[in-house]
């Protein structure tokens, strides 16, 4: 039986903290959200209380907590954005439970979290030009979350870019 470190109590604790503001300012909630979803990485790297015995399967776990939340704010939304929303979240989900059952990291990249960026895109919009999204605004959003995500999912779980450096070293890296 495995039990959680220290290090892994931390982390799920601050990540399920950090996406509560969510329920009450969407688009900043979900951008603040995404921010501390990325904190974990610090934490890996500067505080060691057991280490992290998984980081994939605890980060995915994680995920769970906020995309339920970015989920339940997504059924206030009218159809289209409604409906999108349901199928994307089920979408990952069964990605995630594939994921969990095979250990397979190229299973997220089949079953890309289009919805983390569906969810900040229509939050965004609805926040900014706070009217009724028409259906041909509605379907544009939808292909940019895919255009953006898809890379993403590719860059982190196929070529496993990060897996080769820390946080710190891909930071200088990347700001050289």
């Amino acid at each position: 039986m495995n039990f959680l470190t220290n290090e892994e109590i931390l982390i799920l604790f601050i990540r399920t903290f950090g996406s509560l503001p969510v329920l009450f300012f969407p688009f900043i909630g979900s951008i603040f959200a995404i921010i501390v979803d990325l904190s974990d990485l610090f934490i890996m790297n500067f505080i060691q209380l057991g280490g992290v015995s998984d980081y994939q399967k605890l980060d995915k776990f994680a995920d769970i907590f906020y995309m339920t939340l970015f989920f339940i704010v997504s059924l206030r939304w009218n159809s289209y954005e409604k409906l999108i929303s349901i199928y994307l979240f089920l979408f990952r989900i069964i990605g995630l439970l594939l994921f969990f059952l095979f250990n397979e990291r190229f299973i997220l990249v089949l079953f890309p979290n289009v919805f983390e960026f569906w969810f900040i895109l229509i939050s965004g919009y609805k926040y900014f030009f706070n009217y009724i999204i028409s259906r041909k605004t509605v379907i544009k959003l939808l292909l940019i979350s895919i255009i953006l995500k898809l890379p993403h999912e590719i860059f982190i779980h196929y070529i496993k870019t990060l897996d080769n450096y820390t946080t710190t070293e891909f930071l200088q890296i990347f700001f050289k």
